[in-house]
This record gives C-alpha cells, structure tokens and sequence, in this order.
C-alpha cells in the first residue's frame, strides 16, 4: 500500500486544484483527502509543494510499431502489400523493448492508444496499452478500440503505382469492404446455429464485424476539411461510430464538427508542413474547438513527434490561445474517453488505476521537472 501525502491535486474531475492525500492499493486508487486511515505498513511519500496530475493518455500514436531502429527491421507500422487490411492487429507488432515507451513513462505518459499507421484504407484494430511493462498481454487496457481507416494524401502516395491514385478510389475502397461485411455479416445471422449455412470464413469481414455492431468505432485519419467530410458521410451511411484523427483543417470548419458531437484527436501540431493537406496547421486549432464545445484530444502522433511532448504539446495550445484547464483535458479525460477507456484512466478518482503524475510545476512548461510516475501504483524509475 501506497500513500502520498500533501500534493496539490489537479484531478481534472475537479477544475481547482486542492491539497489531499492518495491512497494507493493493488495499482488502484482507494482513498483522496485528507487524515486519511493509513495502515502502518503503508510506504509514505510527503510531496509537500509538489503537483499531482493523472497520467497523461495519448489517444493516437505508433509507438512501439515505429521507435528506435527504424528501418525495415524496426518498422511494423503499415502493412504494404494490400491497401485493405482491416484483420491486423497492433498487438501483434507493438514491440514493449522498445525505448521509446520507456521515455513516454518517464514523462508522463502512462496510457497511449498505439496501432497501424495511414498507408491503407484500412489498416487494423489500435490497442490501448501502458507505457510500462515486459509483454504486450500485460499492458493492454483495452484490446480492440478501433479500427484504423485513412484518406486524404497518404493511401494515395502509398498506393499510387497500385490500386488507389485519387481521393474517390479511397472512399470506394473502405465503401467496397463495409459492403462486403454487411452482407457477410447478415449472412451469419441468417445461418445461426448451422454451420452448414455459414458463408466461407472472411478475415477481412470478420474483422469489420466490430465496427458494424457498433462494438468500437472507425478511427479515421483525415487532415484535410473534404477528408473529414468523407469520413463522417461513409460512417452514417453505415450507421457507424467514428473518431476523427489529426483534424489538421478542423479549425476552419469548426461550425460544422460542433454539429457533428464526434471525438476530435488533434495533431501532430509541433513539425513542419510537409504535406500539401497540411498547409493550415496551427498551433490554435485545439482551443478553437474546444472553445466551440467539441471533445478535443492532444496527440502526438508518435513517432513524429516524440511521445515524452505531449504536455508541451499542449502548453503550445494554450500558448495560441487554448483555455488551460481545457488543454489538461484534452491529454488526460478527453483522450480516455476518445479511446474508451475513462472508466480506469484520465482522472485521479477512487477505483480508478493509480496512474499518478507529480511535478514541480505547470507540466505544460518545458522549466517544469517530472518528480515521481506511477503506473498501477508502481514508481517508474530509470
């Protein structure tokens, strides 16, 4: 058992901030507030003076798919014989050697939502995993959360010579595979029991089943406003959920996304347009639509941007305009709800997982030093 004394709590179940007592049992927390009951056997931590936040969640990345070692031997990020390859799975790939979750734990960052990257249509399900651990299994929150789904420039560039050469050929693609499963999917209900009536096995369909049920939404890559517009028209002619990922044009159709009451993942935002459908990045796209009432995520897309700058990341929003408060959720409860999991993460409440950050100072200044992380109530340590 674990009790860490006098912190200023920034729970972000609460906006104010106040000083109280956690106390920690089997990776949950079990007790806030102050002349807590603390058995005697309990290891005691005074962090008189210093900060305490929730682990930081990034809801979209690569890591641990794409860290150190890249090359074709180190990268397991985009699958690139077929442009429809829904029936991948990140755990399959994420690499927990790898030294990049270790650097994301040291900063911070307990919980990210980590999975294939945009070269296919459909690239596979995304995992939300801890940041610390030996295998896979271990670490997993939850097992699926999405299923990936890409437009715009990159299914283009990656498949040009091949199957897909214009933003239509993306959109019939990912249409071309829901179809398939819906019938795959009625199919199997019609058999029931009977094997014998069962349509031939489809990995491809089977894995889509998922996202038909509603079971987790499509996690939809899109920079670009007419991306994003794709996204959402394909997602309600099948009757889906969907999360939109990087929104790098989501401030200048702000009006319509408000409408539309979709989680919203924002970044990469801390790197150079390289691409023609990033040409309006900015820094004040997250306050823009968290101003408006959307449910904004800061992410990193790591490995782009290197996964210990998230909270940077976030202080650069507000440095553009983003309320504080608003930019603290948007890496802790607002990405915990993105990947579903806010249940166990993304606020320091009873019953959740002790997940704990303590600092000496705001996390989203580079000045500030990280004190003490905890993961299921266990210190990470160099």
């Amino acid at each position: 058992m674990l009790c860490i004394k006098n912190g200023l709590l920034h729970t972000v179940a609460e906006k104010e901030p106040f000083t109280a007592d956690i106390l920690v049992d089997n990776g949950k927390i079990i007790a806030i507030g102050t002349e807590l009951a603390v058995p005697e056997n309990a290891e005691i931590i005074d962090i008189s003076g210093l900060s305490v936040y929730p682990g930081f969640v990034d809801a979209h990345c690569h890591t641990g798919m794409e860290g150190y070692g890249i090359g074709y031997e180190g990268e397991d990020i985009n699958e690139m014989n077929d442009p429809v390859m829904p029936q991948l799975r990140a755990v399959d790939a994420i690499n927990p050697m790898d030294p990049t979750l270790k650097k994301a734990a040291l900063a911070g960052v307990t919980c990210i939502a980590t999975g294939p990257g945009s070269a296919n249509t459909l690239g596979g399900t995304f995992a939300a995993i801890k940041t610390h651990g030996k295998r896979v299994d271990d670490m997993i929150v939850r097992d699926p959360i999405a299923m990936k789904c890409a437009f715009g420039e990159n299914p283009k560039r990656c498949y040009r010579d091949k199957h897909i050469s214009t933003r239509m050929s993306t959109a019939a693609l990912i249409r071309e595979a829901l179809q398939k499963a819906t019938i795959y999917m009625k199919q199997l209900e019609a058999a029931g029991d009977d094997i014998s009536k069962r349509p031939a096995y489809d990995a491809k369909s089977e894995a889509l089943l998922p996202v038909l049920r509603r079971e987790i939404p499509l996690k939809a890559h899109a920079h670009q406003a007419n991306d994003i517009f794709t996204a959402l028209r394909i997602a309600k002619e099948f009757n889906l959920d969907i999360t939109l990922e990087h929104v790098t044009e989501g401030h200048l159709i702000v009006d319509e996304l408000a409408k539309e009451n979709v989680p919203l993942a924002v970044g990469p935002l801390f790197w150079h347009a390289t691409k023609f459908e990033l040409q309006n990045r900015s820094n004040a796209t997250p306050g823009i639509l968290a101003a408006a009432g959307c449910q904004v995520s800061i992410i990193t897309d790591a490995t782009v941007i290197p996964q210990e700058f998230l909270p940077m990341c976030a202080g650069l929003a507000v440095r553009s305009g983003m309320d504080e408060f608003e930019a603290l959720k948007a890496i802790t409860i607002n990405p915990a709800k993105h990947i579903g999991i806010a249940d166990r993460v993304g606020t320091l409440e009873i019953g959740k997982d002790a997940d704990i950050v303590i600092t000496n100072g705001n996390p989203f200044s580079t000045e500030t030093q990280i004190q003490y992380v905890f993961i299921d109530g266990e210190q990470i340590t160099e």
